[in-house]
C-alpha cells in the first residue's frame, strides 16, 4: 500500500526534501496533499539513506513542513496516449488547455520512453522532400532523422519550420510518387518558455492560459505558440497536430518534462498506430536554461541536508547544483549532453514497425554564437544542422539558410538513382 508522511524537512525552489522515509525508490511519484485539500505531483531524484529529495512539478508555493502530507505511490511517471491527442492542445503536463473534454487514454507510457535496440534500429534511407531548396538539393532529410535547425533571435526559424510541416512528404522510387496521405502523417509540437499572452484557442474563444510572467530569457518567441496553431489552422492540418505548450509562467521543472511527454507520444503514434511522425521541439535552449536554472534555484535546500552523505555514481539533474557539485561550461551541469542525448536519440525507425520519427529540434544560439554549450553538444548528438544565417536575413533573402555551414549527414543514403535522381550528389557537389 503506498505510504503516507507528514516528515517535509527542507523546501526550495522545485525540491522537497523527506526524513525517515522507508523503501523509497528512484523515479518514485510522489503526491503531496497541502492544508488547503489541494494535491500536486512530483518525482524522487535521489534517494539517500533516510532521506529522499523530490522535484514538485507545479512548484512548491504554499506547502508547509508540518501539516503537508506525501504519499508514495510506488508507480513511475507515465502520461497517458492515444491517437485521440491528434488535434488538441495540451500544456507541459500533458493536461488539456483548448477547452475540450479529456482524452480516453489508449495507454499509459514511462515519459523517458524504452531503449531501443541498436541492432532494431533501421538506417534511414527515404528522403523527406520539405519543398526548400537549400535543404532537399545540398541538405537532403531522410525519414526517422534527427537536424536541428541553428538560428538566433529575430530570425525566422519558425517560419521555416511550418513551412516543412505543411510541405514536407516522402520520396518513393520516383521524384513524382510523394506520400501525402493525411492518415499517415502526424506532427507533435512542443514549445517551452513560450509566453501564453493573448494566446486563443479556435474553439469558443479560450483562453489558453494566464498573462505571462517571468524572465524574458525563458521565452519563446511572443507569438510562437499563436503562430504554428494558425498556420496548422490555415492549411487544414491541425487535425493531425498535437500540441504541447510549457509557458513561460508555469513552473521551470515542467519544463523538463513537456519535450518528453511530446515524445512519447510520437512514440505511440509512430510504432503503435504506425504513423510517420514529425517531433519538433523549440526552444531547446530555454529547455538547457532549465536545467540550469533549476538546480541554481535549489542551491542550499537539499545541500545540507544531505551534506556527508555517500553519494550515488549519477545525480539527477536538479540534485547537481543542490548538493554544490561544480557545474559545467556557463553554468551548465556537465551532464547537459547526457540529458540532451535521452531527447534526441529517440527519433529514428524500428525494425517491424511502418512508423517513423523524425525530430526537427529548434534552438536559438546566444550572441549568434555557434560556439554555445547548446549548438556545440547538440551538434555532436545530431546527425546535421540546418543553419539560419542572420546575414542573410537581413539581405531579406528567404529562407536565409546558410548551406555551407549546413550539413545532413544521412544525405548520402537517401539520394541518388531509384530515390530521388541519378545525378543529385553531382548537384549538389557543384552547387
Amino acid at each position: 500500500p503506498p505510504a503516507a508522511y507528514r516528515t517535509v524537512c527542507g523546501v526550495n525552489g522545485p525540491l522537497v526534501v523527506l526524513d525517515n522515509v522507508k523503501f523509497a525508490q528512484y523515479a518514485e511519484i510522489v503526491t503531496f496533499t497541502l492544508p488547503d485539500g489541494s494535491s500536486r505531483s512530483g518525482q524522487v531524484l535521489e534517494v539517500l539513506g533516510p532521506k529522499a529529495i523530490v522535484q514538485v512539478f507545479e512548484g512548491t508555493s504554499g506547502i508547509d513542513a508540518k501539516q503537508t502530507t506525501c504519499e508514495f505511490t510506488g508507480d513511475i511517471l507515465r502520461t497517458p496516449v492515444s491517437e485521440d491527442m491528434l488535434g488538441r492542445v495540451f500544456n507541459g503536463s500533458a493536461k488539456p488547455i483548448d477547452g475540450g473534454p479529456a482524452v480516453m487514454a489508449e495507454d499509459f507510457l514511462d515519459i523517458n520512453g524504452q531503449p531501443i535496440n541498436p541492432h532494431g534500429r533501421i538506417y534511414p534511407e527515404e528522403m523527406i522532400q520539405t519543398g526548400i531548396s537549400p535543404i532537399d538539393v545540398m541538405n537532403s532529410i531522410a525519414r526517422g532523422q534527427k537536424i536541428p535547425i541553428f538560428s538566433a533571435a529575430g530570425l525566422p526559424h519558425n517560419e521555416i519550420a511550418a513551412q516543412i510541416c505543411r510541405q514536407a512528404g516522402l520520396v518513393k522510387k520516383s521524384k513524382d510518387v510523394m506520400d501525402y496521405h493525411e492518415d499517415n502523417f502526424a506532427i507533435v509540437f512542443a514549445a517551452m518558455g513560450v509566453s501564453g499572452r493573448a494566446e486563443v484557442a479556435a474553439a469558443g474563444g479560450r483562453p489558453w492560459h494566464r498573462a505571462p510572467t517571468g524572465s524574458p530569457r525563458a521565452q519563446v518567441n511572443m507569438e510562437t505558440a499563436r503562430f504554428f496553431k494558425a498556420d496548422f489552422e490555415e492549411n487544414g492540418s491541425m487535425e493531425n497536430v498535437c500540441l504541447f505548450l510549457n509557458l513561460a509562467n508555469d513552473p521551470t521543472i515542467e519544463r523538463i518534462i513537456t519535450p518528453r511527454l511530446a515524445l512519447t507520444t510520437a512514440e505511440f503514434l509512430a510504432y503503435q498506430c504506425e504513423k510517420h511522425v514529425l517531433v519538433i521541439l523549440t526552444d531547446m535552449s530555454s529547455y538547457a536554461e532549465a536545467l540550469r536554472e533549476v538546480g541554481q534555484g535549489a542551491r542550499g535546500a537539499a545541500g545540507p541536508a544531505l551534506r556527508g552523505s555517500a553519494r550515488p555514481p549519477r545525480p539527477g539533474p536538479q540534485v547537481s547544483a543542490a548538493r554544490e557539485e561544480v557545474p559545467g561550461r556557463r553554468g551548465f551541469p556537465g551532464y547537459m549532453y547526457t540529458d540532451l542525448a535521452t531527447i534526441y536519440e529517440r527519433a529514428g525507425r524500428v525494425e517491424g514497425r511502418n512508423g517513423s520519427i523524425t525530430q526537427i529540434p529548434i534552438l536559438t544560439m546566444p550572441n549568434d554564437d555557434i560556439t554555445h554549450p547548446i549548438p556545440d553538444l547538440t551538434g555532436f548528438i545530431t546527425e546535421g544542422q540546418i543553419y539560419v544565417d542572420r546575414q542573410l536575413h537581413n539581405r531579406q533573402i528567404y529562407p536565409p539558410i546558410n548551406v555551407l555551414p549546413s550539413l545532413s549527414r544521412l544525405m548520402k543514403s537517401a539520394i541518388g538513382e531509384g530515390m530521388t535522381r541519378k545525378d543529385h550528389g553531382d548537384v549538389s557537389n557543384q552547387l
